[in-house]
């Protein structure tokens, strides 16, 4: 395949500035594999698909308060820093990228704060954009992250134009969010609500908790018309003994197992064994699924609906089938559904 046969038009209109008003209440478009049947809910009817025994695996990874606004040195001159990773908490070593970046150099501060209680220095070039920063910082770690906390705002997608807000700080991040290191939120768990979570947890269906901190690479699209030479930014991912045990049951069982977003089903295809099983996992991943693929954990998914040539179609696509994932997102776009970060979601049975 090509990433050409990934492409359809998406009027911009379509891109979700802001979330449903309530989370269970985005919609719901819910395709089926054995009928290749498509049909229209709302989230909070997510339940109706699943039964006792049934496991959701979620990704619990928090979203950090990833953009800084500061300026340059002598110049004055607003700075926007993204913070990707912590390369070194000792050393204070962060990657990051920088706009503009034509005038940020090795040598340069970057002051954060009314006051410049926050510098950086640029230690490093990593790419046309991207930079090595150390900070300088007078206080223990504890006090210099929640400095980082402090003066950093929700990190929303560019596409969004406007500024982050409290709203942001709530919404841009699931409710069982417990370990922080995300730079974007995974997006199809966006729509559980507390009340939906409990519904299920009363019928009996189980949950599973992976890691993983999803990068800004997971949303770059595809630029080389083969697709197979798509480079995949690496990713840290974690799964538990506990996680490992509640899915391979599941899996002898016979169970429907459902990923909840692309980020968890990359982190269980991770960490999969010779004969199919779960592994534990620690590490880095940067597992790049697209058709034709084999899934050996889930049976099913849930995602948001995604950007054309994008990484994440590819992968709806080698679980669902391109062809009905194409005709789903046809007719996503005539029914007006919600695209991206904040958009609607879609259940693959």
């Amino acid at each position: 395949m090509k990433t050409s046969d990934f492409d359809f038009k998406l009027p911009e209109k379509l891109l979700a500035e802001r979330p449903a008003t309530y989370r269970d209440e985005a919609r719901l478009m819910v395709l089926d594999r054995k009928t290749q049947s498509i049909e229209h809910k709302e989230f909070k009817d997510l339940i109706n698909y699943f039964d006792e025994e049934d496991l959701l695996i979620m990704n619990n990874t928090k979203v950090f308060p990833a953009r800084l606004f500061g300026n340059k040195e002598k110049t004055g001159a607003k700075i926007e820093v993204f913070l990707l990773r912590e390369l070194d908490p000792k050393a204070k070593l962060w990657d990051v990228l920088v706009d503009p970046a034509r005038k940020i150099r090795i040598g340069n501060k970057l002051f954060f704060g009314d006051d410049g209680e926050l510098v950086a220095e640029v230690v490093d070039n990593t790419t046309s954009r991207g930079r090595t920063l150390r900070f300088l910082f007078d206080g223990d770690y504890k006090e210099y992250r929640a400095k980082l906390a402090e003066l950093g705002t929700t990190p929303l997608p560019k596409y969004i134009k406007r500024e982050a807000d409290e709203e942001d700080e709530e919404r841009y991040q699931t409710i069982y969010a417990k370990e922080e290191g995300a730079v974007a939120a995974p997006t199809a768990g966006l729509h559980f609500s507390k009340h939906l979570l409990k519904r299920l947890e009363i019928k009996g269906v189980n949950f599973a908790e992976v890691t993983l901190h999803v990068g800004l690479g997971t949303f770059s699209p595809v630029q080389v018309e083969d697709l197979t030479k798509h480079k995949m930014e690496s990713e840290r991912a974690h799964i538990s003994a506990e996680t490992v045990e509640k899915v391979n049951r599941a899996l002898e069982e016979k169970s429907k197992i459902c990923a909840i977003g692309t980020t968890s089903m990359r982190a269980i295809e991770s960490a999969v064994s010779a004969n199919g099983k779960l592994n534990e996992f620690s590490g880095w991943t940067n597992k790049y699924i697209h058709p034709p693929y084999d899934f050996s954990i889930a049976n099913a998914m849930v995602t948001n609906f995604h950007t054309p040539r994008s990484t994440l179609l590819m992968m709806i696509s080698a679980f669902g089938g391109h062809d009905l994932v194409m005709k789903a997102y046809k007719e996503a776009v005539e029914k007006e559904y919600k695209f991206f970060s904040y958009g609607d979601a879609m259940l693959i049975l």
